[in-house]
C-alpha cells in the first residue's frame, strides 16, 4: 500500500522561515531511516502559499487565485510518499518524525485494484503505461 503523509503548514512555514541546521539534520536522519526501511518513495518541503496558486473549477470553468492564502489548518508545507503494509505501520514510523510542533495527516493512495470493475481493462492498461513512462522520466 502507498500513503501520502501531508505535513500541515504552520505560521512559520507560511512566513518562509526555514528550519535550523539542527532541524534539517534531524529530518535527514529520519528520512534515512525511512529509506533504510524501504518505505520512502519521495519527500519534499513546499514553499509558502505566497508562491503558489489555486485553481477552482465551477460550471466547466477554471478560476485561478494566486497566493498567499489565509492561514488555516488545511494548508500543506510538505509531504512524503510512503510504502507500507498498513496504516498502523506508517503511524508507528511517523510518530518519530522530528517536529517540535505541528500536525501531519496520513492518507492511503488509491491503487488500481481499489476501483474493481469500474475501470475497464483497456483504461487500466493505459494508466499503467503512463505510470511506467512517467517513472522513466
Amino acid at each position: 500500500m502507498r500513503f501520502m503523509v501531508i505535513v500541515k503548514a504552520t505560521k512559520d512555514t507560511e512566513a518562509g522561515i526555514l528550519p535550523s541546521t539542527e532541524e534539517f539534520a534531524a529530518m535527514g536522519r529520519f528520512n534515512e531511516e525511512l529509506v533504510k526501511a524501504g518505505m520512502m518513495e519521495a519527500g519534499e518541503g513546499l514553499h509558502p502559499t505566497a508562491k503558489g496558486a489555486r485553481i477552482d473549477f465551477s460550471d466547466g470553468q477554471a478560476h485561478v487565485a494566486r497566493g498567499p492564502f489565509d492561514f488555516s489548518g488545511d494548508l500543506a508545507a510538505g509531504f512524503w510518499m510512503i510504502k507500507a503494509g498498513s496504516l498502523d505501520e506508517v503511524i508507528e514510523h511517523m510518530q518519530r518524525a522530528p517536529f517540535p510542533s505541528g500536525q501531519i495527516e496520513i492518507r492511503q493512495v488509491y491503487a488500481p485494484e481499489d476501483f474493481g470493475e469500474t475501470v475497464a481493462p483497456e483504461l487500466r492498461e493505459r494508466v499503467e503505461r503512463l505510470r511506467a513512462r512517467a517513472a522513466k522520466s
